[in-house]
């Protein structure tokens, strides 16, 4: 698909079909998060494949923003991997995290997966259900699945800010 399609086309969806994602798809869009930049290159992302009925039923006790998605992935970052920006100490693992679940977003789209970033879970329960280790922290969920053939784009998909709101050129205004 065309990169600009894409962007374009891409939405959140909310609304899905029961089955789960074959292998195949799930290891496409693992691969797409596999080839995201981190800082330094130092790949901290962790990332969580729940694709059964037995950790899917365990995701719905972490979040009520499952949307009954046969298929999710939480993606995490190692921050004892992560590289440090050393005026002020910040950790690039967060965003690298964040730009693997983007790249994960799109490539699910690009494959005919509805996808739905979802960050209203509960992290302490994810770390119980999941047995994550305190050095791994959550960052999204995509929750994802064949998209129902009702689903569609809520209506705020469709509003944006100006561009002039958000960007600047020199000097913020």
């Amino acid at each position: 698909m065309d990169f600009e399609q894409l962007i374009t086309e891409r939405y959140s969806v909310r609304s899905f079909k029961p089955e789960h994602l074959p292998q195949e798809i799930v290891d496409k869009i693992l691969d797409a998060g596999h080839k995201a930049p981190t800082g330094c290159n130092y790949q901290p992302q962790r990332i969580l494949v729940l694709n059964t009925d037995e950790s899917i039923a365990r995701l719905k006790e972490c979040t009520k923003c499952h949307f009954n998605a046969p298929t999710a992935m939480l993606v995490c970052h190692n921050k004892e991997e992560s590289w440090v920006r050393k005026y002020d100490g910040a950790l690039s693992s967060p965003v690298d995290a964040v730009i693997v679940a983007t790249h994960m977003m799109l490539a699910a789209h690009n494959e005919g997966i509805g996808c739905c970033w979802v960050m209203h879970f509960d992290p302490a329960a994810m770390r119980r259900a999941f047995d994550i280790p305190e050095k791994i922290e959550s960052v999204a969920l995509l929750v994802m699945g064949y998209p129902s053939d009702d689903a569609k784009p809520l209506d705020l998909h469709f509003k944006s800010r100006s561009i002039d709101e958000t960007v600047f050129y020199e000097n913020f205004k």
